[in-house]
């Protein structure tokens, strides 16, 4: 089958249509580069999802071979992250085998849901999701992921776990059994780590005269840097290995045995055994995971969807296609579930190191994949001794700069009312679950947005005409007119009028493009109410399908001014109401141009 013809099905092979040895360079560079990133961190995220270190490995190889082959965004990297590593640890701590069976199930559920949106076109869903309620949920996961390698990090046993208020109780619960040599470890790791990190930035080599050792430097602090994780991984577990072949004079707690070799090809199970509250086994059918797995089948999908998306528009620009990238991602995890891997998304830390290493094609992740598999079937012996002090410094190093301080001032600044979904998001997911506080975020978004639309800001002015002729200006600012909102109109045209006295009503529909039946059936039961009442009411600038739109569901035909010029002989064909005129503030204020001004401003609150 030709090459073009396979594109149809594979669109990534289009990067092999001119492929060169110098593409095939700078991607096995920047390959390596990644590889040596994400090998510790899918150690350490396969320890935060409550795994064993190889299962962060074996996710970390599927999602680089089907996203070469199917992806749009070169930069992009698929494998493990701290915040989908989280989510998966609510459900793996029930004993026996049943972790392992229910991060793998979940990912192959988070596959088929993120196919599903794929193929009925609901990527917008993401759209929902504002960055307030965002940057609150990342936030507080990264609160959540930091607490949680607390226990890591201080030298105490058990289960680093995904509740914050419970890791919290049992950290300063256990603080008598903290180990120096774990928390020394630990801390040194941190400051390492975060030094390097700051050191990427500073140009040590403009010191240098020689031009070749400048770049040599230069080159070096980048490798080091970019390689930080790997660095002090390799180096804590050279300590470790000179310190631990006696295992009873260890210092450190040890990752323990890591299982060497290839996942096998295999379904995920459909049952599993737990360890139930009487320390009994107990079976659960497939029916009782999907139970225990409950609002995580969509949440964790939406997610990642969410993460992956912001990726590829961050490095590929608004061109790329959301249902291809949809596509790309849900089956990393279809596939991955095949191969034991836990959910997966994009990576935006491993991307960035992707394209800093000068990425030019998704082939580099075929070579992330091989580096991998290699590690393996060749290192996994060696990764026993690998302390869990530091692997969760590089959780922490990774996770605080998660948190977004930032955002608060311009967002005080410019809609302190966009405060309250993002602090809604941030407490609640801390103190009830990451799941909940996204949707209370979500919900309190979506309740703003639903009272903006019953409640439109409407701005009355009395105004005259040249000739003295009064009028009540009614502009909603708002583009669509909806049921919900139609008494508040009427409620707003029956204040104005018992304010400012009676005078024809003008309701200027410039702004507006869109009434609905029970807004337009209200806005014939309004006009009938000001008949009665003797005051006309004209539509100003309305479209034709809002005329349209009221003249079939009222059976009336609205007078209509076409633009502000007509409104002078309309009114002029008005009988005169200046004797029913019940004014108590000025008709006409003047900015001493002879320019007429607005009087007043409805505000949001009902009769």
């Amino acid at each position: 089958m030709p090459l073009k013809s396979l594109s149809v099905l594979l669109p990534g092979l289009k990067w092999l249509q001119g492929y060169t040895a110098q593409d095939a360079v700078a991607d096995l560079i920047a390959g390596i580069t990644v590889g040596l990133t994400v090998l510790p961190q899918g150690l350490a995220y396969a320890t935060l999802a409550g795994l064993e270190p190889q299962y962060g490995l074996y996710s970390a190889f599927v999602g680089g071979i089907v996203y070469a082959l199917l992806g749009s965004c070169r930069q992009v990297t698929i494998g493990p992250t701290a915040l989908l590593a989280l989510m998966t640890s609510r459900h793996t701590g029930f004993g026996l085998d049943s972790g392992p069976a229910y991060g793998i199930l979940l990912c192959l559920i988070s596959g088929i849901v993120e196919l599903a949106m794929a193929v009925l076109k609901l990527g917008a869903l993401v759209d929902l999701i504002s960055l307030p309620v965002t940057v609150g949920f990342t936030s507080a996961t990264a609160v959540i992921i930091g607490t949680s390698q607390l226990k890591g990090l201080l030298g105490l046993r058990g289960g680093s776990g995904s509740d914050f208020l419970n890791t919290m109780r049992s950290v300063f619960g256990n603080l008598q059994q903290v180990r120096r040599g774990d928390l020394t470890l630990g801390l040194v790791s941190i400051f390492v780590l975060l030094l390097l990190r700051r050191l990427k930035n500073v140009k040590l080599a403009n010191r240098v005269r020689n031009l070749r050792a400048q770049q040599l430097l230069s080159g070096s602090i980048w490798v080091v840097c970019t390689g930080r994780n790997a660095l002090v991984v390799l180096i804590s577990s050279g300590l470790a290995y000179s310190q631990c072949r006696q295992q009873e004079s260890c210092p450190f707690i040890l990752t323990g045995k890591v299982k060497s070799g290839l996942p096998s090809l295999a379904l995920p199970e459909f049952e599993t055994t737990i360890l139930g509250k009487n320390g009994t086994e107990e079976r659960q059918d497939f029916e009782d995971m999907l139970s225990e797995l409950g609002p995580s089948m969509l949440i964790l999908p939406i997610i990642a969807v969410l993460g992956n998306v912001a990726i590829s528009k961050a490095f590929g620009g608004a061109g790329l296609s959301p249902t291809r990238e949809l596509v790309a991602l849900s089956l990393s995890n279809i596939c991955g579930a095949f191969c034991s891997s836990m959910p997966v998304t994009g990576s935006f830390s491993r991307s960035a190191v992707n394209h800093a290493s000068g990425v030019r094609t998704p082939i580099g992740g075929c070579y992330t994949s091989l580096l991998v598999l290699l590690a393996l079937g060749l290192l996994a012996p060696y990764f026993q001794y690998i302390p869990k002090a530091a692997l969760s410094a590089v959780i922490i190093s990774a996770v605080i700069f998660m948190i977004e301080f930032e955002v608060i001032r311009p967002l005080w600044r410019c809609s302190r009312r966009e405060l309250l979904p993002g602090a809604i998001t941030f407490v609640m997911s801390l103190a009830v679950g990451v799941e909940i506080g996204l949707l209370l975020g979500v919900g309190s978004d979506v309740a703003f947005l639903v009272y903006r639309a019953a409640r439109p800001v409407l701005t009355v002015s009395k105004l005259q005409t040249i000739n003295g002729i009064s009028y009540i200006l009614i502009r909603p600012k708002h583009s669509s007119l909806y049921f919900p909102a139609i008494e508040w109109v009427r409620s707003g045209i029956s204040k104005a009028l018992s304010t400012h006295g009676t005078a024809p009503v003008v309701l200027d529909c410039a702004q507006v493009h869109d009434f609905d039946f029970t807004a337009a059936r209200g806005m014939g039961n309004l006009h009938k109410e000001l008949a009665k009442a003797n005051v006309p009411l004209f539509l100003m600038s309305a479209d034709k399908d809002i005329s349209v739109i009221l003249k079939e569901s009222t059976n009336i035909v609205f007078p209509t001014i076409d633009c502000p010029n007509d409104l002078e002989f309309i009114l002029e064909q008005t009988p005169n109401y200046e004797l029913h005129l019940q004014v108590t503030a000025p008709l006409v204020e003047s900015n001493g141009d002879d320019k007429v001004t607005e009087l007043s401003t409805l505000s949001a609150k009902s009769t």
